[in-house]
């Protein structure tokens, strides 16, 4: 299967918001469930239809989780810290736009990911997955925390 890493991050965001609603799973086990799942979705229902996609791939999502989930406390303490400034809350947050942003800031601050694209990614998925709205959000908080590195 021949993905992008456009499709590897929206996974990755899968992934979190599954460990997000599922706060006592490890990382292994999100990535392992969700990967056991995929393989067995239809490609009508966006699944891979029995195929997987390449390694690499997997990978590149599967970093993101790990990484996330592996720096959380210090990703939500930067998160809060800037959802602050504009009177927000951690916890007021849905979960896919929860998810993006730690994604994203884990990208900015950890991956050897340009802060330019990490935030048009973030953009771009948290419009898929969310709502229009939540663009300017996830836009206003992951360029604050660029800015401020």
């Amino acid at each position: 299967m021949n993905t992008t890493r456009r499709k590897a991050r929206e996974w990755a965001v899968q992934m979190l918001v599954a460990a997000d609603l599922n706060p006592g799973d490890t990382a292994e086990t999100v990535i392992s469930s969700f990967w056991n799942q995929f393989s067995t979705l239809d490609a009508e229902d966006g699944g891979a239809g029995g195929k997987m996609p390449r390694a690499r791939t997997r990978r590149f999502a599967e970093e993101r989780v790990a990484g996330v989930l592996g720096n959380l406390a210090e990703i939500d303490a930067t998160l809060a810290g800037l959802l602050a400034e504009s009177g927000w809350d951690l916890a007021r947050l849905g979960t896919v736009e929860r998810a993006v942003l730690r994604c994203g800031i884990w990208e900015i601050g950890k991956a050897d990911v340009p802060a330019g694209v990490a935030i048009n990614e973030a953009i771009d998925i948290v419009n898929w997955f969310s709502t229009s709205r939540s663009r300017s959000l996830v836009n206003g908080v992951l360029d604050r925390y660029a800015k401020g590195l």
